[in-house]
């Protein structure tokens, strides 16, 4: 039978165990959280970790500012430190927060970031005249693949037009020689009539 105080010396060491291995497991909150690229419906958010800390994966909360309902992203088996939010209403505040996940738990989330989206209006506006957007870069894509095509087409027209009209030529050509014999045939026949009885016409010595 086992005494007391070697019990209790068991459950203290137990206790440390556990202790240690919380402690070693414990995540600091992400750190220079950030918003980027920030469009009309979506955005970008970074952040930071302390160094050697054995992140696993990251969750984020997004919530509209004053409304109690949240969105919950959550990533494990990735080293990312980004993360696109999408689906976002424009001219609209959001809050977020982030927090690190390692195999022992996650940690406490970061400082809330507070970011309003902007404007279909303004965003137009802020737009350089030199800008191109990938959707325009497609539409003018399209347009000149369509230039191509009825070029092409025209092209081919033309190429059978002057086709068929050198094949008539070339027929016409042929012809001639047999419209000349023809000519001169007729001309010949005309050239020595023949009298009504039979015989030439000579006069009377």
């Amino acid at each position: 039978m086992a005494k007391p105080g070697s019990s209790a010396a068991v459950l203290l060491l137990l206790l440390g165990f556990l202790s240690s291995v919380c402690a070693d497991t414990l995540l600091s909150a992400p750190l220079n959280v950030t918003i980027r690229e920030l469009e009309v419906n979506s955005a970008v958010v970074t952040w930071e970790i302390l160094e050697g800390e054995p992140v696993i994966g990251f969750a984020i909360t997004q919530q509209k500012k004053d409304v109690h309902m949240l969105r919950f992203i959550q990533e494990v088996n990735t080293t990312t430190r980004s993360c696109a939010l999408w689906d976002l209403d424009e001219d609209t505040e959001y809050i977020i927060h982030v927090q690190s996940i390692s195999l022992g738990g996650s940690s406490p989330p970061s400082q809330p970031v507070l970011f309003r989206t902007p404007k279909e209006s303004e965003k137009m506006a802020s737009k350089s005249p030199d800008e191109v957007t990938m959707e325009e870069v497609g539409q003018a894509a399209q347009l000149r693949a369509g230039e191509l095509i009825i070029i092409v087409v025209v092209l081919v027209m033309w190429a059978g037009v002057i086709a068929l009209f050198c094949r008539q030529y070339d027929i016409i050509k042929d012809n001639e020689p047999n419209n000349n014999k023809d000519k001169a045939k007729n001309s010949s026949e005309c050239s020595t009539p023949e009298h009504p009885q039979g015989g030439l016409l000579r006069s009377n010595v």
